[in-house]
């Protein structure tokens, strides 16, 4: 009994941790985009934003396709298409087929703040 007591405590710990962890990683990738829009989209900084942003996403993708992730599993499916959105997104960027640039980077921007503070509910 009291080693279920203390896994539960743990777990808890453990998926709290990992969220502070998500947030502080979409954090920094906002931090970057909104960088990359004041200074340019041809800068070495702005280039590692979108590669930070994309590394960040490829990681969560991993962890919601996880089937042992304790999100429901509607909000699993949609956040996995919301990154494969912004992988895509990042992907036109980089090959520069995105027809209006900052509009996408402030879209990238918009998209990530709203599943950042979904994290703090």
């Amino acid at each position: 009994m009291m080693y279920t007591a203390y896994y539960a405590e743990c777990s808890d710990l453990s998926s709290e941790l990992s969220r502070n962890n998500e947030w502080s990683a979409l954090d920094n990738v906002i931090s970057g985009l909104k960088m990359a829009k004041e200074e340019g989209y041809t800068t070495t900084q702005a280039r590692q934003a979108l590669h930070n942003t994309l590394m960040v996403w490829s990681f969560l993708l991993e962890d919601l396709s996880d089937n042992d992730n304790d999100f429901p599993e509607q909000l699993r499916a949609d956040l996995i298409s919301i990154g494969i959105f912004i992988i895509k997104q990042i992907g036109r960027i980089f090959q520069a087929q995105s027809e209006d640039i900052e509009s996408d980077v402030a879209g990238l921007i918009d998209i990530n703040t709203a599943i950042r503070d979904g994290l703090v509910q």
